[in-house]
């Protein structure tokens, strides 16, 4: 028997229920051609040579399979009707295989292989995710931050200068509202008003004096 690399490109945003189910396609074309399903190589999501269908990158998998080649127009025919596959390619990996067993036997411990190195990409995309949903939180923390600081410093500016102008205005009352001097006294008028006694007496006299005189 021969074997096949069935290499196909899918839509890099495609979960991982559905590129599960596109698998489990094409592993039911191989069983019901009698193929013999070796093992996936996943390469994970790369960037195209060029755009296809506005995609710039896409996801890379490779199905090494065993078959005489009758099954290759039934496998390319069902990736022509996914949606989610955007190119792929069959490749003869090897005219003919001596131990089919010792090849199977291989396949399974390069698919366990495939399945750990599958977890440890997850895991490390998840805390890359997680970083970044980390950095985008404390960014817009101190974009709220510097924003209510800024608020603040804007109400501090546009209170100071009314402030000044009030005390202005209360000194400016404060000089017009200078209480008036008291009216002094001039000297000497209140003795010109009032006669003295010694002056009453006086003239009191005179009149005594000159009503007595003879006329």
């Amino acid at each position: 028997m021969r074997e096949y690399e069935f290499t196909f490109v899918v839509q890099p945003e495609i979960s991982e229920e559905g590129l599960e189910g596109l698998c489990q396609k094409f592993e039911s074309v191989l069983e019901k051609a009698g193929a013999k399903r070796l093992f996936y190589e996943d390469w994970g999501r790369r960037r195209l040579a060029y755009e296809i269908q506005k995609f710039q990158k896409g996801h890379y998998l490779v199905l090494h399979f065993l078959d005489g080649g009758s099954i290759i127009p039934e496998m390319e025919r069902t990736a022509r009707l996914e949606d989610s596959v955007l190119r792929f390619l069959t490749v003869l990996a090897d005219e003919e295989v001596a131990d089919i067993e010792a090849r199977q036997a291989e396949a399974v411990q390069l698919e366990d292989d495939r399945k750990r190195k599958a977890a440890e990409r997850a895991v490390r995309e998840a805390e890359e995710a997680a970083a970044r949903a980390a950095e985008e939180v404390a960014a817009r923390e101190a974009a709220e931050k510097s924003a209510a600081a800024a608020a603040e410093a804007a109400e501090a500016a546009a209170a100071e200068p009314a402030a000044t102008e009030e005390t202005d205005e209360t000194g400016a009352g404060e000089d017009v509202e200078t209480p008036a001097e008291a009216p002094t006294e001039v000297a000497g008028e209140s003795d010109a008003a009032e006669p003295s006694e010694g002056a009453e007496e006086a003239g009191e006299a005179t009149e005594g004096e000159t009503a007595e005189r003879p006329a």
